[in-house]
């Protein structure tokens, strides 16, 4: 009796990024090394290997792009906030000390060109721009989570100790630009304990 034969069908290559997978990606690295500012429509869909037409069928406007790049750091950053909150369950004192640490090794690395979401607020101010309304929406969830952590701690002024903490991050993010590794932000751990300690002892 024959055996019908039953070859496993060959592997499917793995597709190739789309032209919109391609622009964003292209751009991401191109605006956080850069700044958003600095780079043009032309230069981000040559690099892509792309053309203008798909850069607009994908994004309304290189503003648009500019803001699905930052949704992207937003997403990146949360997720060392959940790698934080993981290691350390039940313990918010740990999971923000852990994630200052972590920032802060970043920092100090070479290449590191401070927050994308912080960087493009100063770069565009005005309210209505598609990329500051996403580093807005994305601050404002940080401070109200260091809130969240910090009433969860136990601290007295839990506010003020959120806003005290949100100061050291932002100050890790510029000061790693300007100092580099020898730089004050190898020392944002340091200060988060000794703030923290200093509100659990009600001395703020």
């Amino acid at each position: 009796m024959s055996r019908t034969s039953t070859k496993a069908a060959p592997p499917k290559a793995a597709a190739a990024p789309k032209a919109a997978e391609r622009i964003l990606a292209t751009a991401s690295e191109l605006f956080y090394r850069e700044g958003a500012r600095a780079v043009g429509v032309d230069e981000i869909v040559v690099r892509a290997g792309t053309t203008k037409p798909s850069l607009y069928r994908a994004f309304e406007s290189k503003d648009h792009l500019i803001a699905a790049y930052l949704e992207g750091r937003s997403a990146d950053a949360w997720s060392w906030f959940e790698k934080a909150a993981a290691a350390h369950p039940g313990d918010p004192r740990a999971q923000v000390l852990d994630y200052i640490d972590a920032l802060s090794g970043r920092a100090l690395k070479g290449g590191y060109r401070g927050c994308g979401l912080s960087n493009a607020a100063i770069e565009y101010p005005e309210a209505g721009h598609p990329g500051r309304k996403v580093s807005v929406k994305h601050k404002e969830k940080l401070r109200e989570r260091l809130r969240d952590l910090t009433r969860a701690m136990g601290a007295r002024k839990p506010r003020k100790l959120a806003d005290s903490l949100l100061l050291i991050i932002e100050g890790v993010h510029v000061t790693s630009q300007l100092f580099g590794a020898e730089g004050p932000a190898a020392a944002a751990r340091g200060a988060a304990e000794t703030l923290i300690d200093a509100h659990m002892r009600g001395h703020v």
